[in-house]
């Protein structure tokens, strides 16, 4: 009975650490996440009071509890139920896909990563590359927006920039959730844009399972007031135009309206550029034929754009890229709309007509949207050039039909930016733009001529704004 048992010390110590770990997870782990997690509710609560769209508390739930949420809705069960009798899936399969799908799409907000990191650092990457400007916006009808709506950006979609450049400006109002594509599912830098709340989305996805899952998403974040933003162009423009917008994300926010008390208002947004980062890639798409151009491919001209500037920048000869300006429209409501034709209830109405309304809706918005895209010295510059076409122009004539333009897009209504207040000044900053990248150069005589193997580029700058007159 009393006997001596002989343990080898290995084991003694794998207990020893197994033991620590079961205190660490059962007692230190709880008290830890209860810590944090009440710091990071304070934070809110204190973020709140001074943002004028509040973080919903949808946005801070558990991302393990959204999925299944959202995999066990009602809709996506149905869909799941569906999609198994069409392809003869087992229903176990279709639900795990069911379930990717969410986990795929559902982000993890972080509140202190969104203001602590990603607001702090969009205002320096964007201020770094661009003069910054606020262009149109009417802060009244903004303000009059009820704190209780759910709240949509829409905008126009001309860089990857966009992202950076409306969080930054709309950092002071409130958070945005923004509706990714692909090209942000890199390891590590999806990660973080979770953590901003983005979500993602397979642009092209014909999958109706996928589909029931992303709109049950969208849907439950809108009926929970959470602010969000989307393009509806779908993708960066090639030719610089407005693309014909999509009506899936618009009908998703809709389908929304009759499950809640409150309003969904649409805010459009218009961006413009002097220097798009990626626009010679995005005309070189435009005017090829074949296959889009590989990530790989894509990696190594961003490398090559970068290394060439952070030599500019070493040698002090780099400058900003130009103006970048935002302007923010006027608010619209779908209540007030739904009330226009009429309408009391969205799903009063068939599929046909409730696809008719999205569309003359996303319609409505898209020409807000263009209405609002500022006017800036690149784009003015390159259509006086482009409308100029074989005919000679010299600083003098190209001041005169600059000048020309700017009555006419007053006159339109549209917002100029004019740098100083000097109309001879915008003139001058977007022409010496055009003329360091060497897409314009100057001959002895004084007369400038457009590269021709530039010319798509010079289109794709006058094309932003072309619309406007």
């Amino acid at each position: 009975m009393s006997q001596t048992i002989e343990v080898p010390l290995w084991a003694i110590v794998i207990a020893s650490i197994l033991a620590a770990i079961a205190i660490v997870d059962r007692l230190l782990s709880p008290a830890v996440r209860w810590f944090f997690r009440r710091r990071v509710n304070q934070a809110i609560e204190e973020l709140n009071t001074r943002l004028q769209l509040k973080i919903r508390s949808f946005g801070t739930t558990r991302r393990e509890v959204l999925i299944d949420r959202v995999s066990n809705d009602p809709q996506v069960v149905d869909a799941v139920a569906a999609y198994s009798r069409e392809t003869g899936t087992p229903i176990q399969v279709v639900i795990a896909r069911a379930t990717r799908y969410a986990r795929e799409i559902v982000p993890m907000f972080n509140a202190y990563a969104y203001f602590r990191i990603g607001t702090r650092l969009a205002r320096w990457l964007a201020t770094a590359l661009y003069r910054v400007r606020l262009g149109y916006t009417n802060t009244d009808a903004l303000a009059k927006v009820s704190p209780d709506s759910s709240v949509v950006f829409v905008m126009n979609h001309r860089s990857n920039m966009d992202y950076v450049l409306v969080t930054y400006l709309a950092s002071s109002s409130t958070a945005l959730s923004y509706a990714v594509g692909e090209w942000a599912r890199l390891p590590v830098l999806q990660t973080l844009i979770r953590f901003m709340g983005a979500y993602f989305i397979r642009r092209n996805a014909r999958n109706p399972l996928y589909r029931k899952v992303l709109a049950t998403y969208v849907r439950m974040a809108t009926e929970a007031g959470v602010t969000q933003a989307v393009f509806p162009e779908g993708g960066l423009s090639r030719d610089g135009l407005l693309r014909p917008p999509r009506i899936g994300l618009i009908s998703y926010i809709v389908s929304a309206h009759d499950h809640v008390a409150h309003d969904t208002v649409f805010i459009p947004v218009g961006l413009n550029y002097d220097r798009v980062l990626e626009d010679r890639s995005l005309v070189f798409e435009a005017d090829r034929d074949g296959p889009p151009l590989s990530t790989w491919r894509k990696t190594a001209k961003t490398s090559a754009f970068l290394a060439r500037n952070l030599k500019l920048r070493l040698l002090g000869k780099w400058h900003r890229f130009g103006y970048a300006s935002v302007s923010f429209g006027d608010p619209v409501s779908v209540d007030a709309f739904l009330a226009g034709h009429g309408i009391s209830k969205w799903s009063a109405l068939d599929e046909t007509e409730r696809d008719r309304l999205t569309e003359k809706l996303t319609h409505q918005l898209m020409h807000s949207i263009g209405r609002l895209i500022p006017v800036l010295p690149v784009s003015l510059v390159s259509l006086a050039l482009m409308d100029a076409g074989e005919t000679p122009m010299d600083r003098l004539d190209l001041k005169m039909a600059a000048g020309a333009l700017i009555d006419r897009l007053i006159g339109n209504g549209v917002h100029v930016h004019i740098p100083r207040q000097d109309r001879d000044y915008e003139i001058n900053v977007g022409l010496r733009m055009l003329l360091l990248r060497r897409i314009v150069s100057e001959g002895p005589d004084g007369q400038l001529v457009i590269n021709e193997n530039d010319r798509p580029l010079v289109a794709y700058y006058a094309n932003a704004i072309r619309h406007l007159v």
